[in-house]
């Protein structure tokens, strides 16, 4: 039978445990195990140290420590006794006590102890607050206790590019039905790299970068056009809506690129389809259907709206046709959805059954006002006639794009004098 801990009969050197809180045990150990298992024990045994006490003929050694930690000294003077690796699982019973065990043993010095819970946490799956003590603990421990950190270390940035490449390919991809939550996932990563939060975007993309980014987002705009063309002929609404999700979540990671001109322009081109589409589903729809069609409705709007936001704003230059066709396309659109989603029912909260961004009719209007003033006189004079006629004229509401529109053509002659076309006159738009 081997030395044990605890057994007075054998026992030559006391390890006095104490706390501040007046916490005082007594173990009995045996100093060639100490000695051998910890550099604090080894240091406080030697000849040289003067405050080795003698106690009822046996060396006393005192290790202060704090009461949270108390347990885990105990474990610690345990784990002298035993084999170490022999099973790390069973000699470390979970993160958090592995955590408690290292520091102890890297405050005594114990080269074994460390090493095997070292093994233990990097191999260890980590919970969310697991991982949060790890990174509060581990770094101060010293480089012995690095490698736990392996796995939240900086990466190679051109293993990133690589990745995130690899997962806007996938996100953009035409894949079954079995694997749209794998789709969802990717597009979420795509667009959480690129977001700047508390921390800096995990990446930056130069040409090189653009331009594979580019080229896969192609065929899904592609393919969007293709859904959409199909649907004009068939009112199908399900792949509508699902293209819908992706060419939502498109706008927003070209947009973060500042590559949002294809899609803005791929957006104007497929409106006329779009808008035909809706209505096609409209009339293949019963009335029970009706709210999955406004629905669908709204999510159009929302891409729609980001798409004359860009427009509106300078942020993508178009020349003047496709800016009117915008206009044209979605103004009658968006004043005849209006008055549908504000007549819908509300729950007991008041809210609306569906939901929507309270704040997208504003930006609209914003939008297509910014847009229209950029127009030349003679097209916004068109834009206006039909307003003034609608009996939506309540929204969106062109009264400044109409104040503007008398103003500047009231003044254009006094204005624009020295301004002359090739016959000699003031050219009318």
């Amino acid at each position: 039978m081997g030395t044990m801990i605890g057994d007075r009969s054998t026992s030559d050197v006391v390890a006095r445990l104490r706390t501040p809180d007046g916490r005082d045990e007594w173990i009995y150990c045996h100093s060639h195990i100490l000695i051998k298992k910890s550099k604090y024990f080894a240091d406080r045994l030697s000849e040289s140290w003067p405050t080795c006490q003698i106690l009822d003929s046996r060396n006393c050694v005192e290790v202060y420590c704090q009461e949270h930690d108390f347990d885990h000294h105990i474990t610690v003077l345990r784990l002298f006794y035993v084999t170490i690796g022999c099973s790390v699982t069973d000699t470390c019973h979970g993160v958090k006590n592995t955590l408690g065990i290292l520091q102890v043993a890297v405050n005594l010095g114990c080269p074994e102890i460390i090493a095997t819970c070292v093994d233990y946490l990097e191999a260890s799956p980590w919970e969310e607050a697991e991982e949060e003590e790890i990174l509060k603990i581990i770094p101060g421990l010293g480089l012995l206790a690095e490698p736990i950190l392996g796995r939240l270390q900086p990466v190679n940035p051109n293993t990133i590019v690589k990745i995130f490449l690899s997962a806007t390919l996938f996100a953009t991809s035409a894949l079954p039905q079995t694997m749209v939550d794998l789709k969802t996932s990717a597009q979420e990563q795509v667009e959480y790299m690129l977001t700047e939060d508390d921390d800096a975007p995990l990446l930056t993309a130069d040409e090189d970068i653009k331009s594979k980014v580019r080229q896969n987002f192609k065929g899904l705009l592609a393919r969007f056009n293709n859904i959409v063309k199909s649907a004009c002929e068939t009112g199908e609404i399900h792949k509508f809506q699902s293209f819908l999700v992706d060419m939502s979540w498109a706008c927003q990671i070209l947009a973060k690129l500042d590559l949002l001109k294809d899609f803005v322009e791929n957006w104007i081109d497929a409106s006329e389809n779009i808008v035909k589409a809706i209505d096609q589903i409209s009339q293949s729809q019963s009335q029970s259907q009706q709210e999955e069609t406004l629905e669908t409705k709204i999510k159009v709007i929302e891409i729609t709206s980001k798409v004359l936001e860009a427009i509106g704003y300078g942020n993508v230059i178009l020349p003047t046709v496709k800016r009117l066709h915008m206009v044209r396309s979605w103004l009658p659109f968006v004043r005849n959805l209006k008055p549908s989603v504000d007549s819908l029912p509300t729950d007991e909260n008041d809210c609306s059954v569906i939901k929507i961004d309270g704040e997208i009719w504003q930006s609209l209007e914003s939008a297509f006002v910014s847009i229209i003033l950029a127009l030349p006189s003679g097209e916004q004079a068109e834009v206006l006639s039909e307003w003034l006629t609608n009996k939506h004229i309540r929204y969106p509401d062109l009264t400044e794009v109409f104040e503007v529109w008398c103003y500047r053509s009231k003044v254009a002659n006094r204005r624009l004098a020295n301004i002359t076309s090739s016959s000699g006159m003031i050219k009318m738009l």
